[in-house]
């Protein structure tokens, strides 16, 4: 027996193609979901982009029938858009106003009755990314549950592209002689390229090693850099280590870093950027970007010319700059940047229809970006060009995006198995110990 699916507005602006991940079961979306997609879709960022290909989607399928009757769709489900169930009379007992969300609430509800009133009724089931509305839908007897089928991974189980194995004395010390080890020692466990292993003794003793995995050769192999530090910067843990292997191999054009605040990755990025652009000339620019999404109140408009307007969205970057250049007084580190003019720090608003050839591109704070944002990214990458992104999974800013659903998570879990990419999620935080136990406690 197929069932009844009622989706809410966040449901349609997260994923457009969402009324399509319910197999063969009937979609209802309530009239007043079109008014809110309707509402949405002058906007310039990604809900409107979303809200104008959900209007388009729905307005095709117009051809195979009316929309207030079933109509039928390639996956083998249906598609209706509720007119009627406007009544509040289950309702008005409960919530007293005629919200939006309790309109949408009202339409899954009536449908529930209806549904339960026949000999073979249908569940009906709300799918809402609000937890408010799930929270009230419970409260009222109402199935409902959260839109997972943008999630990248189900659970938790994110790649963290490390991995702790335990192997004897004599493979570690044909390790250290040799600087590889075959990888049939280790077939017992998934293994993705440029993944970093950690080595130790099976028998508790001190002896480790820190290897990549090359799945071409079929070897893991001795890290290549062994630099002390890199501008001032040194790695004080393994992972710190990984990571600026990753940044410093010029054969793996993607990097992925991910970790909480304090955990380095900003400023390890933006150190490797500095010595590859300007000490060795790799590259012809280094490009620092971040996604324009405030926390808390919007600073609203701000005044002067661009970079002026840019400069409190990008201070984070601006601090790390201060301290890799080691400036003290005020208007040090512009003058510094306007002399050498191969570092850009730019929002990430400005580089659609761009093309980056020859460039080391950072991108902070990509754990904001949604799947197409991030794919518009990726894509403007040229010839010769680096690219690097990171951000912490755990904090987002962006309304529609969760730990399994942002941009970030995405490539992530997407290029795990590429040979062109690596990465690395830094666990522990060297900012300071209040910034560890903040990010631990908090």
């Amino acid at each position: 027996m197929n069932k009844i699916y009622v989706l809410d507005t966040n449901v349609l602006l997260q994923d457009p193609n969402s009324i399509f991940s319910f197999e063969n079961n009937e979609v209802v979306i309530p009239a007043v979901v079109l008014e809110e997609v309707d509402s949405k879709k002058r906007y310039m960022d990604e809900i409107g982009r979303n809200a104008r290909q959900v209007s388009r989607l729905i307005d095709g399928l117009r051809e195979t029938g009316r929309l207030h009757e079933k109509i039928p769709l390639e996956n083998g489900g249906s598609l209706r858009i509720e007119l009627n169930h406007r009544s509040f009379q289950q309702l008005q007992d409960i919530f007293i106003e005629k919200t939006n969300d309790n309109r949408i609430l009202a339409v899954a509800k009536n449908l529930s009755l209806e549904e339960g009133m026949k000999e073979n009724g249908r569940t009906v089931t709300l799918v809402s990314k609000d937890t408010l509305v799930r929270v009230k839908a419970d409260a009222i007897g109402l199935n409902c549950e959260d839109f997972l089928s943008d999630r990248v991974v189900e659970n938790d189980h994110l790649y963290t592209g490390f991995a702790e194995i335990h192997i004897s004395k004599d493979q570690l010390d044909v390790f250290y002689e040799k600087g590889e080890l075959p990888i049939q020692d280790f077939v017992h466990v998934t293994l993705y390229p440029n993944q970093f292993i950690l080595m130790k003794d099976l028998l508790g003793s001190s002896a480790s090693a820190l290897g990549i995995v090359d799945l071409k050769g079929k070897k893991i192999r001795k890290l290549i850099f062994e630099f002390d530090h890199i501008w001032g910067i040194k790695p004080r843990n393994v992972q710190q280590t990984i990571a600026m292997e990753l940044l410093l191999r010029r054969d793996l054009p993607l990097v992925t870093l991910t970790g909480k605040a304090g955990t380095g990755k900003t400023l390890m990025a933006l150190a490797a950027g500095l010595m590859q652009t300007e000490d060795f000339g790799y590259y012809k620019k280094l490009l620092v970007a971040r996604p324009i999404v405030p926390v808390g109140k919007d600073l609203g408009f701000l005044p002067g010319e661009k970079e002026e307007k840019l400069r409190p969205w990008m201070q984070p970057i601006f601090d790390n700059l201060e301290f890799l250049f080691n400036t003290k007084k005020p208007g040090e580190l512009d003058a510094i940047l306007a002399g050498m003019g191969s570092i850009e720090v730019e929002a990430l608003t400005y580089i659609r229809g761009r093309s980056i050839p020859d460039q080391y591109i950072i991108i902070d704070e990509a754990q904001n970006l949604t799947k197409h944002e991030v794919k518009t990214i990726l894509t403007r990458v040229g010839e010769g060009s680096k690219i690097v992104l990171m951000g912490d999974p755990e904090q987002i800013d962006h309304p529609y995006l969760d730990a399994y659903n942002n941009g970030l998570t995405y490539v992530v879990e997407r290029f795990k198995e590429q040979a062109i990419s690596g990465h690395i999620k830094l666990i522990k935080g060297e900012r300071s110990g209040l910034a560890q136990l903040a990010a631990d406690l908090l």
